[in-house]
């Protein structure tokens, strides 16, 4: 998105006054309060932000579901973009704005760059597992960071010369320089997200990095 246009959106809206996958699970009833992300000037700072990487997004209207649910303060992500263009990513449904910029910010200059360096070859496509879903942690009475949409689950990685590769595949793979590949990109998510959960952290997260971006005790497994 240009910034020519997320101006545009922004005043647009200040004018106006403004099951198979993780995002299936548990959906009650939305309520759209007609307010959004581009009401605050923290949220129009951090759009700025994301725009100004030239990654594509479109902002979207707060909604709350009940029980703790809401997504408050996200937009939609079209795709990120790396050193020599678009990179594509899958599956995601909502992502609070804090959340979209440290995952543009991850899959430039650690993803990317990671890929070109260690696997000599430049990303095409991050996988996902989705983003914004209403459910607790696994085995608690507690809501997840993804009922707030302020978390991703990354299943695999798609390379420009067409390999893929994946956590749950490939995290233990035979090849020093694809496990060194996936632990450089997991250390890399710890210096810019609250939270990063891999298979080194439980079964739970054989299959996918767990990127999380606001936590009360930040954690790097």
């Amino acid at each position: 998105m240009s910034m020519r246009v997320l101006t545009a959106i922004i005043g647009a809206a200040l004018v106006a006054g403004c099951a198979g996958s993780p995002d299936s699970a548990r959906q009650p009833p939305s309520r759209d309060t007609g307010a959004s992300i581009t009401q605050t000037p923290q949220g129009r700072a951090c759009l700025a932000s994301l725009g100004a990487t030239q990654a594509n997004f479109t902002p979207l209207a707060d909604r709350f579901f009940g029980a703790g649910c809401a997504t408050l303060g996200t937009v939609k992500l079209g795709w990120l973009s790396g050193d020599a263009g678009r990179l594509d990513v899958t599956n995601l449904g909502p992502v609070s704005c804090p959340l979209a910029n440290a995952m543009q910010n991850w899959a430039r200059f650690g993803v990317d760059r990671a890929a070109r360096q260690i696997l000599g070859s430049p990303l095409a496509r991050i996988e996902t597992m989705g983003s914004y879903s209403c459910r607790n942690v696994a085995g608690t009475g507690r809501l997840s960071a993804h009922a707030t949409a302020n978390a991703v689950d990354v299943a695999a990685f798609r390379l420009a010369d067409g390999r893929r590769i994946s956590v749950l595949n490939d995290w233990n793979s035979p090849s020093p320089q694809v496990r060194a590949f996936l632990r450089t990109i997991r250390d890399s998510g710890c210096k810019r997200f609250g939270t990063v959960l891999s298979p080194e952290y439980n079964a739970a997260h054989r299959d996918h990095l767990h990127l999380e971006s606001s936590a009360m005790r930040p954690l790097c497994r």
